[in-house]
């Protein structure tokens, strides 16, 4: 089985991570479009035709499953994928829902949605929520977590400053979703700040996901990634290594 897994930029590495984990593919192709990160304040149409130029990248591999792993593609260009494609596309937001729905069973669960701007205004997850009975759910803008994390700051004044200039008076949240890419680097961070909620990850959301949802419970040994880039591919190439680190096979 071979898999594509597309990010507007590196993000979508900790979905590639998820996937090394528990072996569901032979052979993982990355594609990030770095040329054009970030895709959170692009406007819709732009968005599409990107992730559309994406699959046409893709088609050079003969791939099995398109996985988007960003979450504004996936709330914006989801479905138009899906009508060119021929293979099955998978996006993030509906496993993320499907993720609360397995662990929070109290509809009156209080329900954060963090995200950049592209994704919180599309309000697929506030509307996807809200139509499974979910009643209490705020959603708010983090864009300033993505540069945080690309400049590799995990922890220290910078990224605690910024937890509480988003976070402070934020009282009482039972799940956040972290509906980045980025985010699960620092989701310790951010469920302590948050009085130890629980974090819904892209990453193994999508796991469960293919698991219950495509019956994909494959158990490859090995899998081989190969890394691609609209621009700067050797550096995505060194935070691959970095933040993979002994996951990667030589």
């Amino acid at each position: 089985m071979k898999v594509g897994v597309f990010d507007s930029g590196i993000g979508g590495l900790t979905v590639v991570k998820s996937l090394i984990e528990h072996k569901l593919f032979e052979e993982i192709i990355y594609y990030g479009d770095t040329a054009r990160v970030p895709y959170g304040a692009k406007d819709k149409n732009t968005i599409i035709r990107y992730s559309l130029e994406a699959l046409e990248f893709f088609k050079n591999f003969d791939i099995d499953m398109l996985i988007v792993a960003c979450n504004t593609a996936s709330a914006f260009a989801i479905q138009d994928l899906k009508e060119v494609a021929s293979i099955p596309v998978v996006g993030v937001i509906q496993p993320g829902v499907l993720a609360v729905q397995n662990r929070l069973e109290n509809k009156e669960s209080n329900i954060l949605v963090i995200a950049t701007k592209g994704t919180i205004q599309s309000n697929r997850y506030q509307n996807e929520l809200h139509a499974l009975g979910y009643k209490n759910i705020n959603a708010i803008q983090t864009g300033l977590f993505v540069p945080i994390v690309e400049e590799g700051i995990f922890e220290g004044e910078v990224l605690d400053a910024t937890l509480k200039h988003y976070f402070n008076g934020i009282k009482g949240v039972d799940a956040v979703i972290l509906g980045c890419t980025h985010f699960p680097l620092i989701a310790d961070k951010i469920a302590s700040y948050l009085d130890g909620c629980q974090t819904i990850h892209s990453g193994e959301a999508i796991v469960d996901y293919l698991i219950h949802e495509h019956k994909h419970d494959k158990n490859f040994e090995k899998t081989k990634v190969t890394f691609f880039a609209s621009e700067n591919p050797e550096g995505l190439k060194k935070v691959a290594k970095n933040w993979l680190g002994s996951l990667l096979n030589d």
